[in-house]
C-alpha cells in the first residue's frame, strides 16, 4: 500500500509542471480528484490481492466514475453511476475541451471541457506510475510516464520548466524510488533486530521487519544530491548557441524549437489596439536628437487581392543582434548621405506575446538581452524564444537624408528590389489600375508618383478617417477608394501600396506605432498610436515611408507626413535636415538656432558619427570571468574561513563554550568549569581531526597525550606540552579542586606545530583551506535536515495497541 500512495504523490507532484499552461486553478482541483481517484482503486486492488492486469481496469473505473460526478452528474444516476446521458455528456465536453485547446494559446482557460481532458490526462498518467511501481515493481520505468507530464510544457511554452516545479515533481519522484527500496529491502530474509533510536520508538509492537534506515538515508542523500545539482549546475553553466550543420534559418524544419517562430495576425491586433477604449503606455524612447520617429514591429510584403501579409521571416545564428552590426539596408547606397541616430526604448511590461521589436529604419546595430536576430530582406528584428516585454535596448540607424532633388535625381535607377514587392492578383478589379494611371499621368518621375498618390489620399482625394470600416475584399478595397473613401490607416497604407506597385514602383505595408507625444525627457507611445504605412522603394535611399492616412483631429493624431514629400519652405534661415518618417509635431515651427545642439550630447554625437552603438559600457568579458571566479574561489573558502574564526574564538577569547565536541559530555562538564581549558581541548581535537589523527572515542585525555608523544616522537617540548593539557583536562573534569591552571595558549601552539612537522605538506595545504573538522559540522547539518524527513515517515495515523490500552 505504501508504493500505491507514493505513486500517487509522485503523479501529483509532476502535475505541478502543468500549471503555465493554465489559468486559474479548475485544472488543479480537478487533477488532484482524478489522482486520488486512481489511488483508492490502487488500494483497494492492494487490499484484495488482485492480479497485476486487473489494478488498471479498476483504477480505470474509478476515474470513469469520478469524471462522471466531477462533470456529468446530472446526468448520471444518483449523481454517480455512469448512464448513455453521462457518457454523451462526457464525450461532448471531451470534444469541446480539445477545440479550446486548438482554440487558445497558452495559459489557456480553464474551461469545463479543458479541466475534463486535463484530469482525464493525469488519471492515466497515475494509472501508468501505479502499475509500473506497485504491480509490476518496477519504480524506474514509472518515471517515463512522469516524464510525459514535463515533456507537454517543455514543447508548448518558450519558457524554460520553473525550478520551484522541478525540484516538486524530483522530490515525488525520488519519495517512490525510496519507497520502492524500503519494501524490497524490508522483506531480505530473517529480520534482523537492532538497537534502533527514534525510529524504532514508532514500530509497532510484535512487528518485526529489517532495519532499512541505513539504506533510506543514503538513498535520500543520493536523491536530494541529484536535486540540487540538476538545478544548479545548469544555471551556472554559459548559455550555447547550438551548432547547425545546415542553415535552416527560421521557418525551416530544423532541430530544436528554435527554428520556428509563431507569427500573430497583424492587421487585426493592430486594429484591436486602435479600438480600446483608454490609451495604454506601449513603450517609451529617447534619442540623441530628441525626434519622433516612426517604430516600425512588422512589414508586410505578400498580396493576395485581399489583404497585405508576411514572409515568414529567416534569421540563422549568424544574424544575431549580438554578433555586431546587421545586414545593410536593401537600396541604400554607399554615396547618399545619412543621419546617424542612437534611440534607448523602454518596452512596458504589459506588453504581451509581442517577439518582434519596435524599431526606427533602418536599424544597424542593435543591443539587447537575449536572443534576437535579424531579417535579412526587411531588416525586421524577431525571436524564437524571447519575449520583448519589459525589455531596454538600444538601436543605431543610419536614416538616408532624402530630399526631393535627390529623389527626383534617381529616377535612372532601376529598382533592384525583389518581384514580390510588384505583384498584384490579377483579378483586381480593372477600376482600380485604371484609378492608378490617372492618378499618375502628368507625374516625371517614379518619386513624383508617389507624392501625387499621397496628395490623393491626404488632400484631393477626400477621404476620411472612420474606424468603423470593414472588410479586406477586392470590391472592399473597391469600395475605398472609388465610393466609400472612409477608414482607418490599414485601409489607406494597403491602397497606396497597391496604387504604387500598379505605377512601378517596389512598395510594402510597414505595422508599429507612430513617435508618440513628448512627456517629461521621454517620448511616450500608447495603444493609440498603433499605425500602418506604406514603404516604397527608390534605388540609391533604400525604403522610405509615406503617410497616406488623414492626421490631427480628424485622423490619427500622431501620424506625420514626411518632409522629403512636401513642398520645398520658403527660406528662413538655417534649418535642420528632414527626417523620413518624423512624427513631431514640431517639424515646422521655427528652430532657434541656439538650441539646435546640446553641449551635453557633443561626446555622444561624436561617438556615433559612423553610424554604431556607443562603446558598450557593460563589463568586458574577462572581467565577469575573473569576478566568477573570484566569487567561486570564496565560496571554496567559506569552510577555510569557518576554521579560523572557530580556531579564533576559542583560542583568544574566554568564555567560549563548546557547541559539539567529540566527546559532548567531557567537554560540556570541561566548558563549564574552565572555559580556557575547554577551548583548548577542542581545539586540540580538531586539529587531530584535520591532520588525520582523530582522538579514539575510549581515549582518556592522558592515554591521548601518551600514544602521540610515542606514535609521532615528540620532542621534550611538545610532550610537555601535550602532558600539560592533558593534566589540566583530567583536573578539571575529577579533581574536587582543580587548582590554578595556568596559560594555555602557549602548549597548543607547540603540539600544533609538532603535529603539523609530521604529516606530508598535502596533508597541511588541506586542513587549512578545505578543513575536515569543519566539513564535518556542515555534514552533521545536513544529516540533521534528513534526519527531520525520517520524523515525517515516523507519523502514524492509527494507534497502536499499547497506545488503546492505555
Amino acid at each position: 500500500m505504501r508504493l500505491t500512495i507514493a505513486s500517487a504523490a509522485a503523479t501529483f507532484t509532476a502535475a505541478f509542471l502543468l500549471y503555465p499552461l493554465f489559468e486559474g486553478g479548475a485544472w488543479f482541483w480537478s487533477s488532484l480528484g482524478a489522482v486520488l481517484a486512481v489511488m483508492a482503486a490502487g488500494l483497494l486492488s492492494s487490499r484484495l490481492s488482485l492480479p497485476a492486469w486487473a489494478a488498471p481496469l479498476v483504477a480505470a473505473a474509478a476515474t470513469w466514475i469520478y469524471l462522471t460526478v466531477a462533470f456529468a452528474s446530472d446526468e448520471a444516476w444518483a449523481l454517480m453511476v455512469p448512464t448513455k446521458e453521462s457518457v454523451i455528456e462526457l464525450v461532448r465536453l471531451l470534444a469541446v475541451g480539445w477545440a479550446d485547446i486548438q482554440r487558445f494559446a497558452a495559459p489557456v482557460p480553464t474551461t469545463e471541457g479543458i479541466s475534463l481532458l486535463t484530469a482525464g490526462g493525469v488519471a492515466l498518467i497515475a494509472i501508468a506510475v501505479d502499475l509500473f511501481s506497485a504491480r509490476l515493481r518496477r519504480a524506474a520505468l514509472a518515471g517515463l510516464p512522469l516524464l510525459a507530464l514535463a515533456t507537454v510544457p517543455a514543447t508548448i511554452l518558450p519558457d524554460p520548466i520553473s525550478w520551484p516545479a522541478f525540484i516538486i515533481a524530483a522530490l515525488g519522484f525520488v519519495s517512490l524510488l525510496i519507497a520502492d527500496g524500503r519494501e524490497r529491502v524490508g522483506h531480505w530474509g530473517r529480520a534482523v533486530l537492532v538497537r534502533r533510536t527514534r525510529a524504532a520508538t514508532s514500530q509497532t509492537p510484535g512487528r518485526a521487519s529489517a532495519d532499512t534506515s541505513g539504506l533510506r538515508l543514503s538513498g535520500k542523500r543520493i536523491g536530494f544530491a541529484a536535486i540540487v545539482l540538476a538545478v544548479l549546475v545548469p544555471a551556472m553553466l554559459p548559455v550555447m548557441e547550438p551548432v547547425s550543420l545546415f542553415s535552416f534559418g527560421v521557418g525551416g524544419r530544423g532541430p530544436g524549437p528554435g527554428n520556428s517562430i509563431s507569427i500573430p495576425n497583424p492587421i487585426a491586433n493592430l486594429k484591436g489596439q486602435l479600438e480600446l477604449p483608454e490609451r495604454r503606455t506601449v513603450l517609451t524612447y529617447t534619442n540623441n536628437d530628441d525626434t519622433a520617429r516612426y517604430l516600425r514591429i512588422y512589414a508586410l510584403d505578400t498580396f493576395d487581392g485581399q489583404q497585405f501579409g508576411m514572409t515568414q521571416p529567416k534569421g540563422s545564428p549568424d544574424n544575431r543582434t549580438d554578433n555586431g552590426p546587421l545586414p545593410e539596408p536593401p537600396g541604400l547606397a554607399e554615396r547618399t548621405k545619412t543621419e546617424n541616430v542612437v534611440t534607448n526604448i523602454q518596452i512596458s511590461g504589459e506588453i504581451a506575446r509581442l517577439s518582434f521589436l519596435p524599431l526606427p529604419y533602418p536599424p544597424r546595430e542593435i543591443r539587447a538581452d537575449g536572443d534576437w536576430r535579424a531579417d535579412v530582406d526587411t531588416l525586421m528584428v524577431f525571436s524564437t524564444g524571447d519575449q520583448a516585454a519589459g525589455l531596454e535596448y538600444q538601436v543605431a540607424t543610419s536614416e538616408p537624408e532624402a530630399t526631393p532633388d535627390l529623389l527626383e535625381s534617381l529616377d535612372g535607377n532601376p529598382p533592384q528590389a525583389s518581384e514580390r514587392y510588384l505583384q498584384v492578383p490579377e483579378n483586381l478589379p480593372p477600376d482600380i489600375r485604371t484609378l492608378a494611371q490617372d492618378l499618375t499621368a502628368n507625374a516625371t518621375s517614379s518619386y513624383d508618383a508617389a507624392v501625387k498618390l499621397q496628395e490623393f489620399f491626404t488632400k484631393t482625394g477626400n477621404f476620411t478617417y472612420n474606424l468603423r470600416t470593414q472588410g479586406h475584399s477586392n470590391s472592399a478595397l473597391r469600395d475605398f477608394l472609388l465610393r466609400d473613401r472612409a477608414g482607418y490607416c490599414e485601409q489607406f497604407a494597403a491602397s497606396m501600396a497597391v496604387l504604387a506597385r500598379l505605377n512601378g514602383i517596389p512598395a510594402r505595408v510597414a505595422i508599429g506605432y507612430t513617435g508618440g507625444t513628448k512627456v517629461g525627457d521621454r517620448w511616450e507611445v500608447g495603444t493609440n498610436d498603433s499605425h500602418s504605412w506604406p514603404e516604397l522603394y527608390f534605388e540609391g535611399v533604400g525604403w522610405l515611408p509615406f503617410e497616406p492616412t488623414p492626421s490631427g483631429a480628424l485622423g490619427q493624431g500622431s501620424a506625420r507626413v514626411p518632409e522629403y514629400t512636401q513642398p520645398a519652405p520658403r527660406p528662413t534661415g538655417e534649418t535642420s535636415t528632414p527626417t523620413p518618417g518624423a512624427s513631431s509635431s514640431s517639424a515646422d515651427e521655427p528652430v532657434d538656432p541656439r538650441t539646435q545642439s546640446n553641449p551635453r550630447q557633443a561626446d555622444r554625437e561624436g561617438l556615433i558619427a559612423t553610424g554604431g552603438l556607443p562603446p558598450d559600457d557593460s563589463m568586458p568579458l574577462i572581467a565577469q570571468i575573473g569576478i566568477g571566479a573570484g566569487a567561486l574561489l570564496l565560496l571554496l573558502l567559506v569552510p577555510a574561513g569557518v576554521r579560523l574564526v572557530t580556531r579564533n574564538r576559542r583560542v583568544r577569547t574566554l568564555g567560549w563554550k563548546v557547541s559539539e565536541p567529540a566527546d559532548e559530555l567531557t567537554a560540556a562538564v570541561v566548558s563549564k568549569a574552565h572555559p580556557s581549558v575547554a577551548a583548548a581541548w577542542a581545539e586540540l581535537d580538531d586539529v587531530l581531526y584535520d591532520y588525520g589523527m582523530a582522538r579514539e572515542p575510549s581515549e582518556t585525555p592522558r592515554a591521548l597525550a601518551r600514544r602521540l608523544t610515542q606514535q609521532y616522537e615528540f620532542d621534550a617540548g611538545s610532550a610537555a606540552a601535550i602532558s600539560a593539557i592533558a593534566s589540566a583536562v583530567e583536573r578539571v573534569l575529577f579533581a574536587r579542586d582543580p587548582g590554578q591552571i595556568g596559560p594555555m595558549r602557549g602548549d597548543l601552539r607547540t603540539v600544533r606545530q609538532a603535529l603539523a612537522a609530521t604529516v606530508s605538506r598535502g596533508r597541511r595545504v588541506r586542513a587549512v583551506l578545505l578543513p575536515p573538522s569543519t566539513l564535518r559540522r556542515m555534514r552533521g547539518v545536513g544529516e540533521r535536515l534528513l534526519d527531520g524527513f525520517d520524523l515525517l515517515e515516523n507519523i502514524r495515523l492509527r494507534r497502536t495497541a499499547a497506545q488503546k490500552g492505555s
